[in-house]
């Protein structure tokens, strides 16, 4: 699948493109904007919806090994949603580096100690909902590990690497919900490996 094309589509929601105009200016390391405000854009496009419809948050991951603690985490998402604050969206600022912390209190399960922000990308429940933007020297920055086939044809499987199931149907379900062609696949695809060199720069 065109990596070109899910950019191009991805810029067509307007706080897409101002988040990642912006993000080289919040100077956080590692960063990137993830997941649902990039996947549902598409999603929007292909239902003949507005780009931004129904988009309930956008997310940037970022990477900080020095500073693990939840405060420090606050005070960067109070200055990220302090930055976007004329745009009346939700933006959650997530360190990779501290998610292992918290996320067995959260979601009953463990949760490996990361070594960067696309660690974290890698492990999202629905394998092709994997996919990141960052701003570049020479373009935009595209990684998505598991490629685009799935987000362009509707397809919700799981994701090898986050074997668990129940939490991946509430995810799948939710989404089949509001975007209705969509196709959850439950059953597990384990041959499926996340694929670095699925990180493509693009003159965009």
């Amino acid at each position: 699948m065109n990596a070109q094309r899910f950019i191009d589509d991805a810029l067509r929601n307007a706080h897409n493109r101002a988040i990642l105009a912006a993000l080289p200016e919040l100077a956080l390391p590692d960063a990137w904007l993830v997941a649902g405000c990039l996947f549902q854009t598409v999603w929007n496009l292909q239902a003949g919806r507005a780009p931004e419809a129904g988009i309930r948050d956008y997310d940037l991951f970022y990477f900080d090994a020095g500073d693990l603690s939840e405060a420090g985490e606050a005070a960067v998402g109070r200055r990220v949603q302090d930055r976007f604050a004329d745009r009346g969206i939700v933006i959650e600022a997530k360190n990779q580096a501290r998610v292992h912390t918290w996320y067995r209190d959260w979601f009953g399960h463990d949760y490996p100690v990361l070594h960067s922000a696309r660690d974290g990308i890698d492990r999202f429940l629905v394998a092709g909902t994997c996919v990141a933007l960052q701003p570049g020297p020479a373009g935009f920055v595209l990684y998505a590990p598991y490629g685009l086939e799935d987000i362009y044809s509707g397809k919700l499987a799981p994701n090898p690497l986050c074997d668990h199931p129940a939490l991946f149907l509430r995810k799948a379900q939710d989404y089949a919900l509001r975007w209705p062609r969509l196709t959850v696949t439950p059953a597990p695809t384990s041959v499926l490996q996340p694929d670095r060199t699925q990180r493509v720069t693009t003159s965009a």
